[in-house]
């Protein structure tokens, strides 16, 4: 039964964050402590997950001052646990992954309760599967369930939104193509992050029919969605007229794309119902672009190529890569950043660029601050008359106010480069 910590009784709260002591669980928490003062006029909050003891050293960690700070104890496999934690917020916010093996049960209950839930995974599988089997009772309980609300895929979802809105507003009408490129990155994997890669190419190994779903631009569209355009999936270098340089595939490109056609549909088509829009890396200009382009579009096969191998991965999960639990330092999260480009061009052929930017590593530092903004969003902004239940994006969801969110308090910006 999961158990309350705190001084407090227990009492309802605007966010429970589950999965509190997981890498990315604990760079939130401690983004949260110092963005929401535990006092009078913000968010209310408590953290949550199995160990007790974890817990509590994490609230230690914060100072004296978190002793208001209520840690909540329940498994991630107990739906009496998690149905407790639901009867007592508003939002559920999860780090709990790899989600396609840990996260549905939290899930369900959330939908069950008609909690609003997010998290941040990037798992096209797992998604696909909770859409089938929840996205009718969420929409009758008002669960309004919001996933990949990290850096898969909020910046790329609410870029494109942003620069639709900029197209509008100059060209009085929508891009027909929306083209992202990943101008300049640093950051790192966590272990957390590889084991849910991992775990995707062995289900994608061993079913067929996952595999043909999973090559779909349109999977995570509703079944009536009506869109037939062709959309590049980009498989190795080439040269790209949008960006004028030579690109690579972008390994998060698989959900982010998924992500915004998703968004378009859940808009009616705002977008457009021959809308283009496909993710990749910028490697350079001439004959050095090229290069960079071509090795890592080998690079990034060759490991594709041995994560689908069952010994090759048993020896990749157990040798070479980071374990869960592990990630960059907090200096290397400070370090880090990222700049993405849109490119976006009209029907009629005008054309418009703007980018996204983000102060920290993108996959943990960012991402962190990203998730924690659309709990607080999602709790306090989004109210459940303006937005029904059911399984939502990030765009489709908060939008505007979001993105107002995230330039405030998160460290990212938006902005038009060129038109």
């Amino acid at each position: 039964m999961a158990k309350n910590n705190g001084n407090e009784s227990m009492d309802n709260f605007d966010i429970i964050l589950f999965g509190a002591t997981s890498f990315v669980g604990q760079i939130m928490t401690k983004y949260m402590f110092a963005q929401f003062p535990l006092a009078e006029g913000s968010p209310r909050w408590a953290i949550a997950g199995r160990s007790e003891a974890k817990l509590l050293e994490l609230k230690a960690s914060l100072g004296p001052d978190a002793g208001a700070l209520v840690t909540l104890v329940a498994d991630a496999q107990n739906e009496q646990d998690l149905s407790r934690l639901c009867q007592q917020t508003k939002v559920i916010v999860s780090t709990v992954g790899p989600y396609a093996l840990y996260g549905e049960a939290m899930l369900k209950s959330c939908v069950s309760s008609g909690t609003d839930y997010c998290d941040l995974t990037g798992e096209p599988q797992w998604i696909i599967k909770m859409l089938k089997r929840y996205e009718k009772i969420a929409q009758a309980t008002g669960a309004r369930i919001v996933n990949c609300c990290g850096f898969d895929s909020i910046p790329s979802d609410l870029g494109v939104m942003f620069t639709q809105q900029q197209a509008k507003l100059r060209f009085e009408q929508y891009c027909e193509a929306i083209y992202m490129r990943v101008k300049a990155a640093k950051g790192s994997a966590s272990g957390g992050t590889i084991a849910s890669m991992m775990n995707l190419v062995k289900e994608a190994t061993t079913d067929k029919q996952l595999r043909r779903l999973l090559a779909t631009p349109y999977a995570l569209c509703p079944a009536n969605h009506g869109f037939t355009q062709r959309q590049e999936n980009l498989k190795s270098a080439k040269f790209d007229p949008p960006s004028q340089t030579w690109i690579a595939p972008f390994v998060m490109a698989a959900i982010n794309t998924r992500i915004v056609h998703r968004t378009n549909s859940l808009l009616d088509k705002t977008y457009g119902k021959n809308f283009i829009y496909d993710e990749a890396m910028m490697m350079g200009k001439g004959t050095k672009g090229s290069v960079y382009a071509t090795g890592l579009s080998v690079g990034l096969g060759g490991f594709m190529l041995a994560a689908a191998l069952p010994p090759t991965r048993w020896f990749m999960e157990k040798v070479i890569l980071p374990k869960p639990g592990e990630g960059p330092s907090l200096k290397e999260q400070q370090q880090g950043y990222y700049d993405l480009r849109f490119f976006g061009e009209t029907l009629d052929g005008r054309k418009i660029q703007t980018k996204v930017t983000g102060d920290q590593d993108p996959g943990y530092g960012s991402t962190a601050k990203m998730l924690a903004q659309a709990a607080a969003c999602l709790a306090q902004d989004i109210s459940k008359s303006a937005l029904a239940g059911g399984f939502w994006t990030p765009a489709s969801a908060m939008g505007d106010k979001l993105i107002d969110r995230l330039q405030k308090y998160a460290g990212l910006s938006f902005s038009v480069v060129k038109e």
